[in-house]
């Protein structure tokens, strides 16, 4: 679709019947660019995504199904913007090969769609080379299925990138007995703590620390509403960005 292009962007979603999924067919049942042509949920056919002619797909599932789906949209050439989390290297990897065979299909990935959620790990991984100490601490509802979240994984490598890019060593750490886990997973050498609390949505904090000095960024998001100007960024923009794309800040202009 062109910006002079009357004709609305064909949208299916995923996962219609859940609380992001619903969020989603709203956002773009009410956006004039978008239409929406298929609600899929667990028991429908992906067949209907197609029977329906969609552009571009939506996949806001569980980990469980969610790279099954993407391979089937990519087979069928349709554009794919995935908020489900579990990927990994492996299933990415496998993505991208089957991305080269199949020109011209875009897949977004997003481990956030909140766009301060966004900024957030860009600002963590620039901080990053300043400080001795990092830490992230993220914050769920008790049904989120995966700890740490895709979010908190995707800054502590973000942080982990900035302190090797400064020459920076390993996070200094003299704990030497944690029989119970207190200190949290580790993702590329950055502790990461996962909190499941009733009433969260999704928010996290990461704790930098130098000499005398301590320096925090925090994002909130209270409602699920928040994510959907990014999510209609990424249906709007990933034809024009063929092949994988992990993390919205690809389609943002932030230098």
């Amino acid at each position: 679709m062109t910006p002079t292009d009357p004709t609305p962007l064909r949208v299916a979603v995923l996962g219609a019947g859940g609380r992001m999924g619903s969020e989603a067919c709203r956002a773009v049942e009410e956006a004039e660019d978008l239409e929406l042509v298929a609600r899929i949920g667990r028991e429908d056919p992906l067949e209907k995504i197609a029977e329906a002619d969609a552009q571009v797909a939506v996949d806001l599932t569980v980990p469980a199904v969610t790279a099954e789906n993407v391979r089937w949209l990519v087979d069928h050439g349709i554009h794919c913007v995935v908020g489900t989390t579990g990927w990994t290297e492996e299933s990415l990897e496998a993505l991208r090969s089957q991305l080269a065979g199949v020109g011209g299909v875009g897949v977004l990935i997003a481990p956030n769609f909140a766009i301060g959620a966004v900024l957030a790990m860009r600002f963590a991984g620039a901080a990053a080379r300043y400080y001795d100490s990092a830490e992230v601490i993220e914050m769920h509802h008790p049904d989120k299925l995966d700890a740490p979240s895709g979010t908190a994984r995707h800054t502590a490598s973000a942080i982990a990138r900035g302190r090797a890019a400064a020459g920076l060593g390993p996070v200094p750490d003299a704990t030497a007995k944690d029989p119970d886990g207190a200190r949290g997973a580790v993702v590329d050498g950055i502790h990461v703590h996962a909190v499941r609390q009733r009433g969260l949505v999704a928010h996290e904090v990461v704790q930098f620390g130098g000499p005398g000095e301590q320096f925090q960024l925090r994002h909130d998001s209270f409602d699920r509403a928040s994510f959907m100007p990014g999510v209609l960024l990424g249906v709007r923009e990933v034809a024009a960005h063929p092949g994988l794309t992990v993390g919205l800040d690809g389609y943002m202009d932030l230098g």
